[in-house]
Order: C-alpha cells, then sequence, then structure tokens
C-alpha cells in the first residue's frame, strides 16, 4: 500500500488525523525500498534522494492513469466508463517513492480474457521502459528501475524479468518505478545503521549512509554487514513477507529454478544475518491472497494434529529442491493471523516488562 497507505489505515482507525499527527500515533519506520523514513509524527524524510528524482516520480502516475485510460476506452465491451474510472483509481499507486501499477482489479474484471491481460501487461511495461528512456533523456539515466512482483528472477544485466499471464496465473500484476538501489535488502542495513546508532552513540556504516549506496549483490550485502556491525549489539530480527516464488521448468534437458519475489532477498539476508551472527533470526510468510490471487500459490497445511498444523507445501515449486530460502513460520491464515499472534506476544510482553 506504501507509506501513504499505511498512513491512511491509521487515521481511519483513530477518525481524526489531527490527532494521530499530535499524538504521534503514525507507525514509524522505512518504505520504498528503504529510501522513504518516517517518525510516529509522520514527517518523512528521502536520504539520498534529490528533488529532481522527486520530482519526475510525481509525473509519473498520471503517465499510469493515461497508459490505463487508453487500454479501457480500446474495449468498451470489457469497461464501462464508470467501471473504468473505478478501476483506474484503484490501480494507479501514488506513491511519493514508488508509482506502481496494480493490475489485480483489471485481471479479476478480463477473467478468461488472457490475451486481453498479456496485451494490459505488455502496455503497461512499456509505459515503464518508456518513462526509464525519458529519464535517461534528462540527466537520470541512473535514477531509476523497473520492480514487477511476482517476477522470474533477474537476468545477468539484474533486470528483473516479467511473468506473463496463463490460464492459471495472473503473472505479473505489479509493476512499479523505483529509485535504483531501492530494494528491502538494503533498507534491512539501513535499519540496523541506525538501531546500532540508538545502542551505541555511533553509525556503523556512517551517518549519511543511505540504502541506495548499499551493494546490491546478497553477498556483498552481507559481507558489509559481518565486516562493520558489532556481534554483541545484533538484535534478534524478524522477517515477514507476502510474497516468495519460485518455478522448475526445463532448458536444455536440465532442470533450473527461476526464483523471484519482492520479499526473497531480505528475507534470506535477515537468514544469513542470524546464521552468521548465531541470533537465531526468524523467517516468516504470510499467505495474504488465501489462493485468491493466482499468482500466488496457496500453502498446504496438515491440520490432521490441531494441537500442531504443519506447513507440508509452500509458496515455492515443490520441485525446487535447492531452494535457500527457509521459512520458519506460516501464517497460512493470512494477515489476520498475523496479527492475531502478534498481539498475544505484545500482551505476554507487557507482562514480563
Amino acid at each position: 500500500t506504501g507509506r501513504r497507505g499505511v498512513n491512511a489505515i491509521v487515521e481511519r482507525s483513530f477518525g481524526d488525523r489531527e490527532l494521530v499527527r499530535t499524538k504521534g500515533y503514525y507507525l514509524p519506520g522505512l518504505a520504498a525500498g528503504g529510501v522513504q523514513w518516517q517518525d510516529r509524527f509522520g514527517n518523512i524524510d528521502h536520504p539520498g534522494v534529490s528533488q529532481t528524482e522527486l520530482s519526475f516520480l510525481a509525473a509519473v502516475p498520471d503517465r499510469i492513469r493515461g497508459c490505463l485510460q487508453q487500454f479501457t476506452a480500446a474495449h468498451p465491451e470489457v469497461f464501462s466508463e464508470d467501471e473504468a474510472n473505478r478501476y483506474i483509481q484503484v490501480s494507479v499507486l501514488d506513491n511519493i517513492a514508488s508509482p506502481s501499477a496494480n493490475l489485480n482489479l483489471m485481471h479479476q474484471t478480463l477473467g478468461d480474457r488472457v490475451d486481453l491481460y498479456i496485451e494490459l501487461q505488455k502496455r503497461t511495461l512499456d509505459l515503464m521502459e518508456d518513462l526509464l528512456v525519458d529519464a535517461s533523456e534528462r540527466g537520470l539515466e541512473d535514477s531509476f528501475f523497473l520492480h514487477l512482483a511476482p517476477n522470474l528472477g533477474r537476468d545477468r544485466a539484474g533486470k528483473e524479468l516479467v511473468r506473463w499471464a496463463s490460464d492459471r496465473d495472473s503473472g505479473t500484476t505489479d509493476i512499479q518505478f523505483m529509485l535504483r538501489g531501492a530494494v528491502k535488502e538494503a533498507g534491512v542495513l539501513a535499519l540496523l545503521n541506525r538501531y546500532y546508532y540508538q545502542r551505541q552513540g555511533q553509525f556503523p556504516l556512517g551517518e549519511q549512509f543511505s540504502a541506495r549506496q548499499a551493494p546490491h549483490d546478497l553477498s556483498e550485502l552481507l559481507e558489509l554487514v559481518l565486516d562493520n556491525f558489532d556481534p554483541a549489539v545484533m538484535p534478534v530480527m524478524v522477517g515477514v513477507g507476502d510474497t516468495i516464488n519460485s518455478s522448475v521448468v526445463v532448458e536444455q534437458g536440465q532442470k533450473v529454478a527461476r526464483r523471484g519475489g519482492s520479499d526473497r532477498n531480505f528475507l534470506q539476508l535477515i537468514q544469513e544475518i542470524g546464521r552468521k551472527f548465531d541470533t537465531g533470526n526468524v523467517v516468516t510468510y504470510i499467505d495474504s491472497s488465501g489462493g485468491e490471487l493466482k499468482n500466488r500459490k496457496p500453502v498446504k497445511v496438515d491440520r490432521s494434529r490441531p494441537e500442531r498444523a504443519v506447513a507440508i507445501e509452500g509458496p515455492g515449486d515443490p520441485l525446487d529442491d535447492a531452494e535457500p530460502l527457509r521459512i520458519d513460520m506460516v501464517f497460512a491464515g493470512g494477515h489476520r493471523e498475523d496479527i492475531s499472534m502478534f498481539r498475544a506476544a505484545a500482551q505476554q510482553r507487557a507482562k514480563t516488562v
């Protein structure tokens, strides 16, 4: 939902935006892959991001709306004018640092018209590629990248691979125009850098460090943590994700695993930090779609023993026997189950503090 979406949820829950701001009820933390920070009073900062980049991003939502309007207008047999306006409003995510197109509702509306949905995927992706060209022509050639969710991993150049729809799979539904370097695994380092400052009074990676300065390679990120962070202060981290996938295909007679999902790399980094520092980090997966979204495989759970339900098949391909990411805990009941557990843990902690 982005930071704006989360803030709106908080404001609705209290029914008074000014009360939320003055009392500091906003959720502090980071968004947009680690380049958007917010304190509990709703003050937002974008370390490492220029005003020129923010100005370019501000124009992206209107370009996405224009693309979707052209598509819906070309297919009046599917979309009435009122429906088209409503779907476009929901599909354009006007996030400050990561404007995006979310095509889930469009996919549901098109139903079994896979050909039309693939056309929509292509049109939206072409628009985003055009935006990258426009940015380059304005001197911002190294500023942005496209994040596709779900995807089929990355090619050798680091570009994320689109997952085209099929009869059984909606494929890539989220196409996000993001700041280069703004990825969740880099955000882990930005969080740790601030955490250590709170505990030790100094920033292990420097006060001016931002997620955009972090290396892109997972092994290099881990090496940076090992070289700069005191093991005695390293906290236990719980990584929570709901977008992990893998697909096993046969290429030239060999089995090849295509691994993707926007949460994969940051969860794997948390996993590896826990192993290296022996902190017992926990990787959790929330089955947030409950099988509703066709591009996410629902988790299978063995409930034959009510006192101890066991996940017997995760969100990845069961043929991917070399999967490096190991999930420790699964919330097969979705976000409500996660919230229930979180509340119970908070209540238990309150009793012992």
